[in-house]
């Protein structure tokens, strides 16, 4: 029997949790429609560069936490998680700082878009990405 990854088991509770905010009122429903649709957009733009680059990348997400697994997924569990290329993911990870953005340090955590960031945020984050992955083929 496989054991649930446990992202899968943070996804969910990330996923009630925000729905919580919403009912609670802490959280505009039209926030959280933006802050998803900014995320489906930034995470989308980013697999698609690295697909453009033949980088080999699957994410999973959930409303604005999400991480990218530099292989060719799906990612479901950890048997499948650590069949990622580490190297190439430490190498996007260095370039992406370079340029600003600050993700975390393992393919392995996740990453979170918060209501401050912008269209424009997401734009420049994807720029980000496609540079670093041409430099992953230079």
């Amino acid at each position: 029997m496989a054991h649930p990854h446990r992202s899968d088991i943070v996804f969910c509770v990330m996923d009630v949790e925000l729905q919580k905010l919403v009912e609670a009122g802490k959280l505009s429903s039209k926030s959280a429609a933006q802050l998803d649709k900014l995320s489906d957009e930034l995470v989308r733009g980013v697999a698609a560069e690295a697909t453009d680059a033949g980088v080999p990348i699957c994410y999973n997400r959930v409303g604005s936490m999400f991480t990218w697994f530099f292989t060719p997924g799906p990612v479901t569990d950890w048997n499948t998680a650590s069949r990622s290329d580490t190297e190439a993911f430490g190498r996007f990870f260095r370039s992406m700082l370079d340029n600003g953005v600050y993700l975390p340090p393992s393919q392995f955590e996740a990453a979170f878009l918060s209501a401050a960031h912008t269209q424009q945020d997401i734009a420049a984050t994807i720029k980000a990405a496609r540079q670093a992955f041409a430099l992953a083929h230079a």
